[in-house]
This record gives C-alpha cells, sequence and structure tokens, in this order.
C-alpha cells in the first residue's frame, strides 16, 4: 500500500525542534512505516510525487494536494478550526468541495465547530496523542512551587499576570510563573524585566526537553482552555504529572475532570487554588500526580495507531 504524509512547512523534517502538528506527523509516519514500507512523509512536492498513483494521501490542515495527486483515499487531518472565509482565502475551499475526503478531527469540538458545508465523505475523531519524548522519562515527586503556561495564543494572560501581580506573589514569594510558546511579537506590550520582580518569566519558544524539565519540577499548568481544538500541551503535562488549572473550555473540557484538574467557573478563585496547590502535602500531590500521569496514557500513540489504521484501511494485527 503507497501511503503519503503530507504537511506544508519548511522546517527540516530530521529537525529535533520539530513539534505540535510536525511532530504529531513525523510520530505517526513512523509508525505507520514500520507496518508498511510503502509509506512517505513529505513537506512539499515534486513531478516524482505527482506521477506516482497513491493509495491514500493523508495531509494536516491543507487540502490543495489532493487536487495535485492522484490518490484512491484522501484523508484531511484537521488540527485547527477552518472556517469558510478562511478557506476560500487560503484557496483550499474548492480543493475540500471537489474532492471525495474522509476528515479526521482531533476532537469533538473541532468536529462540532466545523461547518456543515463541506461535504466530506467520512468523518472521524482520533485524539492528537503523546509523541516519544514524553512517554519515557524519570519523574519528580518533590517539586517546587511553580506553574507553567505554554499555549502559543494570550488570551487570559493578562488576567493571569494581574493576579500573580496582585494576589500570589504577596503571599507566596517562592511562587514562579515561567511563560512558554510566545513569539517575541506578542510580549512587546509586558515590562518583561519588570514582572521578574514578581517571579515572572517569559521563556518564549524551548526545546521539548527544556519544556520536560520545567513540567518535572513544576506543580501546576495554567490552560484556561480558550479556542483550543485539542490542547496537545495539556496530555503532555499530564503525561509529567502536571495537573490543570482551567475552565475546561472548549476541547479542553473533553479531557480534563475533577481528578486530573482544578476546574475554575472564573477568575475570582484562581489565586486560592494556586496558593492551595502549594500547600498540598507530599502524598495528596503525588495521588494527583500519579492519576494524571495514568490518565495521560489514554493517549499513547499505539492506541491511536489502531484507529487510524482502521481510516488508512491497513490491515491491523
Amino acid at each position: 500500500m503507497k501511503i503519503l504524509f503530507y504537511f506544508k512547512n519548511k522546517e527540516n523534517l530530521q529537525s529535533k525542534n520539530l513539534a505540535g502538528i510536525e511532530a504529531l506527523n513525523l510520530s505517526l509516519f513512523r509508525k505507520i512505516k514500520k507496518i508498511n514500507s510503502e509509506t512517505y512523509l513529505v513537506n512539499s512536492f515534486n513531478n516524482n510525487i505527482i506521477k506516482k498513483k497513491w493509495d491514500c494521501v493523508i495531509s494536516s490542515n491543507s487540502a490543495k494536494i489532493f487536487d495535485i495527486v492522484d490518490s484512491k483515499k484522501n484523508i484531511l487531518w484537521l488540527h485547527n478550526k477552518l472556517q469558510i472565509e478562511k478557506a476560500i482565502r487560503k484557496k483550499e475551499f474548492f480543493p475540500i468541495i471537489r474532492n471525495k475526503i474522509t476528515a479526521v478531527f482531533n476532537s469533538d469540538y473541532l468536529k462540532k465547530n466545523t461547518t456543515i458545508f463541506y461535504n466530506f465523505k467520512n468523518k472521524v475523531i482520533i485524539p492528537n496523542f503523546l509523541t516519544p519524548e514524553f512517554l519515557k522519562k524519570k519523574r519528580k515527586y518533590r517539586r517546587k512551587p511553580y506553574f507553567v503556561w505554554s499555549v502559543q495564543r494570550k488570551k487570559g494572560l493578562d488576567n493571569i499576570i494581574n493576579l500573580w501581580i496582585n494576589k500570589i506573589h504577596p503571599y507566596n514569594k517562592n511562587c514562579k510563573f515561567f511563560i512558554f510558546g510566545l513569539q517575541d511579537s506578542k510580549t512587546d506590550q509586558y515590562e518583561l524585566k519588570n514582572l521578574r520582580k514578581y517571579n515572572i518569566f517569559f521563556k518564549g519558544r524551548v526545546s521539548k526537553s527544556i519544556l520536560i524539565t520545567y513540567y518535572l519540577n513544576s506543580m501546576g499548568m495554567i490552560c484556561l482552555g480558550y479556542d483550543e481544538t485539542f490542547a496537545l500541551n495539556v496530555i503532555e503535562g499530564f503525561s509529567c504529572g502536571l495537573p490543570m488549572i482551567t475552565f475546561g473550555y472548549t476541547a479542553v473540557g473533553e479531557i480534563v475532570n475533577n481528578r486530573n484538574s482544578f476546574i475554575l467557573e472564573n477568575y475570582d478563585n484562581f489565586n486560592y487554588t494556586i496558593l492551595n496547590i502549594t500547600n498540598l502535602n507530599l502524598i495528596k500531590r503525588n495521588k494527583i500526580s500519579n492519576y494524571c500521569i495514568q490518565f495521560s496514557k489514554n493517549y499513547n500513540l499505539d492506541i491511536m495507531l489502531h484507529k487510524w489504521q482502521k481510516t488508512i484501511g491497513l490491515q491491523i494485527k
């Protein structure tokens, strides 16, 4: 069976800095490759790709390739919302309409929030999964009063920073707040040096290994849940024993529960929640962390692999 994975990206496919959608593609590709030797991964296409007849093409967030290559089965792996006006602007709308496509959504939330005007042949929900870096690691039980934010969007962050300065730092000066994932252009409004005196640190984009080190040393992750179509960082945090502090909005609500997260109705109790987490005794904290780790195993790639094999049409052994 000839299978092609495609995602549009300029990053070197062998780079250690691959993350998010790219890392998911690479991990799934490697698993499928072990089962089916004629499996290929590309981030651009040439005449050899175009001339070959494929049994299955899997493309992340872009349907244009289905107009270009000849394939018996087209799978559009949707990680983000694709509203009609955005699809038209990006010239994705007509390739979706013209081709018989199986849409793979990473959450029920994304499926429900994707317009019915896309005439997908089939719709399947396959959650995202943990990449290898998050599967085998030594976990620390004695953690520091650190909390992390690793959402690339900043909605809600201003409120959290304000609460941290006025209602958390004055009561526990050992608490530290590390913010990952935001590009420099999104931090221009903040006086970064001034925020450091409140133990708020913007770390930018870092490698997975550095991120994991902070996860393993921290007590909790802040992921409010605004506009998340899956929130891969949530299950990554769980795998490191980190409970979420969240509103449980959007797709995050499909992952969190009262055993792996502190689910808030609004910002009113945010500071109390942070301070209460720091005051948990070791036994209670370890109980929560161990549940988070165990829960994250539901998102092991081997579990999702069976769903992908069925969707692609590969024989399941």
